[in-house]
Formats: structure tokens, sequence, C-alpha cells
């Protein structure tokens, strides 16, 4: 079969991005076989019959997009705010002349209709976009429709208030809605166009864009950091807001992270360049975040499904009330009103507000659909090593058999693990670092596979040595060491570390993973909130497990699990209810993926949560989560008053102005206001939330 080939001229040439993806869309057709896209012209090659129709629409729809991304929203707001002072103008312009010669003002008939048409130009050109390219009417149909009925019937002037209240109400809509979209912009403004380039012992001012990684820079009191990168000296009290939500200044010191969008309150730094640029942190977020903003919730494709349906309703109602009344002025109360601004405006508005209010409190939403599975959120799921606790083991008490002390007990096993990497090794480290003590050294060392240790060290600081043993209970038995003494009395669920000297055991190290701060004050107020059921899913011992449960008053837990074993639980839970899975964004991945919502918690490792998580939280404070349930459950609240004060009021301004209650004038009045009401209702979400008492949801 011979290959065929055809061209499509497009509207204006398309970028380089919207092109390769306009092709790769063209492609997905069976029939093409392969499409170039130059300038303002498609080149399809393709064998068999080809849908053209429908690679047209995908080809209109792109351009469209494109050329409504080209305007400005200060030039869209210019735009309705010159039209609607325009037509009030006209309007003004039209009652003088009415007033002072009337002869004249009716002699001018078609004068005054073409400039009432030229005013609605807007109105006509969507509406019959609406109905010729996707064979459907919308809102500006019925606009458009108003407009040319109102000229049929020799009334021009009173299609020019319609206009002019639209135009006024479209400016502040769009007004309300764009800023709540760009609440998060502000994240980008870095408002710091040079830094101070560290060359040798001297200090450079730079433009930013100068920067690249491996540089050094300094930042000083006052400063916005512009890059990421790691403390090389200095110390300082850091804003890190931007990044974390956090209000409270953090401590930096050498050694630890920084990011761009923080600011030095106070203190000198000196900084290795690590990320410049889109490269940053807080350049990932912002664009995380913009591209959740183009991602939908049910609801609005609801809402946008609802109010396509409507407007036909509109203009059946219309013709219904004209056959019966052949009232032109009722008539124009019908077309004046419609419901699919208040219902699309105040939805997307609301979601993109959602999203805009999280990420400024340090809550990344990767999508209008997690902020709706949010608010219908009744079971959470917790990892436990990293999220309900701090995931970094610590000594929590040593006990010593008679005649030995605390210190060298500690620097007995600290010697054995000298070498270890191991978590519990890392910990007795600490805890030797943290009290300013020496860890002596052995002659010999070795590791004994899932055991412990056994290292010789001499004898130091007054202290005897000899062949030391750290680990396992099971590790000593096997080596003939018996705890006669019952050290580990007691301590039943606890990690414990035991030390013997030669044949004696002398003392025993417990090792607790501390529980995160604020973390069972976050599970209580989660319960009264109303979610019913918090479960535990750990791979750690079922001894461990069951002591944090209890001291968590979790629901229920399963310890000894594997990370890939978490998803097949989650999928379980899953089947009665709606889960948020809550993890640390690495070994918990795939329960993530597979919860309705997974959430990690934390920001050391910002990157690789935020790819396999739906939320990402930055800050180490676990009462975020409750703060995106709660941000979840009170946007679809304002989104369900949206839909109610829409219906209910445009319902009632058309059953008046069917009746003849009201004129044309009070119905546009009423329908643009009470759009741009649930508009700026939506807006609220902005508005930080007063501390109040949590209220149980209603079964």
């Amino acid at each position: 079969m011979m290959y065929g080939s055809c061209y499509l001229h497009l509207q204006t040439a398309l970028p380089r991005e919207e092109s390769a993806m306009l092709a790769a869309k063209i492609r997905r057709f069976r029939a093409v076989r392969a499409v170039t896209v130059a300038d303002k012209r498609v080149q399809i090659w393709y064998r068999e019959a080809l849908p053209i129709r429908e690679i047209q629409k995908l080809a209109i729809a792109t351009v469209r997009r494109v050329q409504e991304a080209a305007v400005t929203p200060s030039e869209r707001l210019a735009g309705y705010r010159r039209d609607a002072i325009f037509s009030l103008a006209s309007f003004a312009g039209m009652e003088v002349l009415k007033r002072t010669s009337p002869q004249l003002f009716w002699s001018m008939k078609v004068v005054r209709s073409l400039l009432v048409l030229a005013i609605a130009r807007k109105f006509i050109q969507n509406g019959v976009q609406g109905m010729v390219k996707e064979h459907r009417p919308n809102a500006d149909t019925l606009t458009a429709t108003a407009v040319i009925a109102s000229v049929l019937a020799g009334k021009p002037e009173s299609s020019l208030t319609l206009l002019a209240i639209s135009n006024g109400a479209e400016m502040l809509t769009s007004y309300a809605a764009e800023r709540a979209r760009t609440q998060i912009s502000g994240l980008l403004s870095l408002d710091q166009r040079y830094v101070w380039l560290v060359d040798g012992e001297v200090e450079r001012k730079v433009p930013v864009e100068q920067v690249k990684a491996g540089d050094i820079i300094a930042a000083h009191t006052g400063e916005k950091i512009v890059i990421d990168g790691r403390i090389i000296r200095g110390d300082a009290a850091i804003n890190q807001a931007s990044i974390t939500g956090e209000s409270n200044p953090a401590m930096k010191h050498k050694g630890m992270p920084v990011y761009a969008g923080s600011v030095v309150e106070a203190g000198e730094l000196v900084i290795a360049v690590e990320k410049v640029g889109k490269d940053t942190s807080l350049a990932h977020i912002v664009h995380l975040v913009e591209e959740a903003q183009t991602r939908k919730a049910p609801v609005q494709n609801f809402a946008d499904q609802m109010a396509n349906f409507l407007v036909p309703i509109s203009f059946l109602g219309a013709a219904i009330v004209y056959g019966a009344t052949r009232d032109w002025q009722r008539v124009l109360n019908l077309l004046f009103i419609d419901f699919s601004c208040g219902l699309k405006l105040s939805t997307a508005t609301a979601i993109s507000a959602a999203i805009g209010a999280a990420a400024k409190r340090g809550i990344l939403v990767k999508g209008g659909n997690y902020i709706e599975a949010l608010a219908e959120t009744d079971t959470v799921v917790l990892d436990k090593t990293g999220t309900l606790t701090v995931g970094v083991p610590q000594i929590a008490f040593v006990k010593t058999a008679g005649g030995v002390t605390e210190k060298e007990t500690v620097l007995l096993a600290a010697s054995a693990e000298l070498h270890s990497v191991h978590p519990l090794a890392v910990a007795i480290q600490k805890y030797v670092k943290e009290h300013d003590w020496q860890t002596p050294h052995h002659k010999s060392s070795k590791t004994i596979v899932a055991r412990g240790m056994q290292a010789e060290v001499p004898d130091f600081d007054g202290f005897p040595g000899g062949v030391i043993r750290v680990g396992s209970k099971k590790f000593l038995r096997e080596n003939g060491i018996a705890d006669d003494a019952q050290l580990d009395a007691g301590l039943l669920g606890k990690n414990l570390l035991y030390v013997a000297r030669d044949e004696k055991l002398i003392g025993v190290i417990g090792i607790e993973d501390p529980i995160r701060p604020k973390m069972k004050k976050t599970l209580n107020q989660m319960r009264r909130y109303g979610i019913d059921e918090i479960v535990m899913l750990t791979g750690d011992s079922k001894a461990v497990a069951q002591e944090v449960a209890r001291s968590m008053d979790i629901d229920s837990y399963h310890a000894e699990i594997l990370p890939e074993d978490k998803s097949s639980y989650v999928n379980k839970l899953k089947q009665r209810g709606t889960v948020m899975m809550v993890g640390d964004g690495i070994n918990d991945a795939p329960a993530l993926a597979f919860a309705d919502v997974g959430v990690s918690l934390g920001g050391r490792q910002t990157d690789i949560a935020a790819e396999s998580s739906a939320v990402t939280i930055h800050s180490e404070d676990p009462s975020r989560l409750m703060e995106a349930l709660q941000l979840g459950r009170r946007t679809m609240d304002l989104v369900q008053q949206n839909f109610m004060a829409t219906i209910l009021v445009n319902s009632g301004a058309m059953l008046l102005g069917a009746l003849g209650k009201i004129n044309p004038l009070w119905a546009a009045v009423i329908h643009n206001t009470a759009t741009l009401a649930v508009v700026l209702n939506s807006c609220r979400i902005l508005r930080p939330q007063r501390k109040s008492r949590l209220r149980r949801r209603a079964a």
C-alpha cells in the first residue's frame, strides 16, 4: 500500500515544546506513520484512512492553548476593564442622546446596533466557536444570543448594561482567580540579583546568573540565599519558610544544607554551591505546584459536565417563556443568566488556591485530585522508622553489672563498634561524642554476621580491657556467656545491645528510635477529626512494634514486613475506605504509590520523596499532616457551598425573570454578582485558618 501525505496550516507558529507535543499526539493515531511540525505547517504521512477531523481538533486546541498562554493576566484584565468602561460610556452617551435629541437617537438604530455588536465581539466569537468547534453551547453562547436578541428586538442599548456588568465581573473574577493561582509564584521572587562570590580571602559582588555549581559564596545577615548548597563555615539563624513552611528560624552550622529562598536572619555563612537556577529545590517545588494546578480533581470534571448540561436548559427555558408570553424582556432575563461561570470558575479557583496555600505551608500537593482525596480520607497508614519516629537511634539507658560503671561499658562497646556503620553503632559513637569522652582503640576486631562485634581492647584510663563482645543475647549465649544478674529484666520490646568482657556480661545498652515530637498529639487530633483507623507498618521486630503501637494508641500494626509487602496491606485497607499512607518516600515508595494519598513527611530526602508521593511535607513537624487533612476538607466544603449558592441564586433569578418580576439589568446584576461572590468565597482558602476546636466529622 502506498503512503499518502497531507498538510495542515496553523493560525500561528508553535513553540518548540508545543510542536514536539503536538507531533507526538498525532503519531498516536494508528494510520499515521510520520509527522513534522514546522512554523505554521503540519505535514503528515499516513497509510489507510486518516482521521483528519480528530487531528484538526487536536491542532486547533493546541493553537488555542498557546494563544491563551501568550495573553498575560494583566493584558486580559486590561481588556475586560477597557470593554467595561467603553460599554458604560456608550450606554451613558445613548441615554443623553435619547433625552436631548430623541429623533436623532431613533434614526441611529443601525449605528447603535453595530456599536453593541462591536462591543460584544468577544462573546459572539467565543459563543460561535463553542457551537461550531465543540458542537455545544457555552456561557458566551448565551450572552451572544442575548445581545443578538436585543438587537433584533430593536433595543440594542439594553445589552450595553449586560456587557458592562459582564466585562466588569469578568475583570474582577479574573483578578481574584489569577491572584489565587499565582500565590505560589512569590516563592520564586528571590529579589536577590547579586551574590558575594568568595575568591580566596576576597569577596566579589557578581550577578546571580554567573554563579555555578562548585563555586563558594558568602551570605550575610538580611540576605536571601539563591542557591542550594552546604555550609563550609559559619553559624546562622535561617528562615527557610519557603521550603518547610515553618516561620521559626532554624540554626545552621558547618556541614548542614541550605536551600534557595531561605533568608539569613542573623549570622554569616560561607556556602559551597551545589545547585543553581532551575535545579534548586525551590524551583523544583514551584514547577511541581504549577504542574499540579493543571491536574483536575474529579469535582472539577463534575462541575464542567454540570455546567455544560445546564447551558441548554437556559436556552430551553428561554424558548418556553417566549412561546408562552412573546415577551422579549423575559426571554432576555433567562439568556442573561447561566450557571457555567459560577460552577467552573469557583471550583477551579478553590482547588488552585488550596494547592497554593498548601505550598506556602511547606505542603506540596501534586494535583487537585489529591485535595479531594484528602477530604475523603478515613484511614491513615504510617511507617514507623523515620515517620512515627525520628529515624535516628539514640542510647536511652545503660544497665551495668555490679562494680562496672556506665562510662566503662559504653567506651568498651564504642571501641568494639569503632569501624561499624550500623545505626546502633552510630548511636553509641554519638553518645560518646556528646559526653566528650575518648573512644579507646582496639588491637583487633571482627564482625560476626547477624550476631554482633568482637574485639580485643587493651586497658585504658584505669579500666580493664579484654575480649569484648557486643551484640544480641543469642550471640553471647553461643559464646557461653549468661545473664546471671538478669540485667534485661522488664526490658521486653526494647532494642538491647549486650556488652560482655571476656566471659562475663558487664552491661546492657538500650537503644531507642525516639517518637517524633508532636506525633501522638497529631494522631489524637486525627481521631477527633473523624479518622476511623490508624495503622502502623514496620519491618522492625514484633516486640518493638507492639511497644510503639501501645504507647501511641495505634489501632493495629503489622511488623517484620518487607518494604515491597507494605503495598499489599495498603491495597487491603483501600477496599474499605480512603487511605492516606505516610512514609519517608524512599523504601515506602510502592505503598505510597498504591495509596489514595501518599504522603512523605520530613525534609531530609526532598528530591526522592517529591517523586514517589502525591503529597510531600518539607517539614519534620507531624502537625502538618493535620493541616493537609483540614485543607482538603475545608476546600471541598467551600466547593459544595459554591455549588449550592450558584444553583439556588441563579435558579431564583431565572424564576423571577420568567415571571417578569425583574428586568434584564437586574438579571445580569444578580448572575454576575453571584459568580464573583463564589469565586471570592473560594479565595478564602488563601487566608490563614484560625485555630479552633476540631469538629468530629459526621458518620
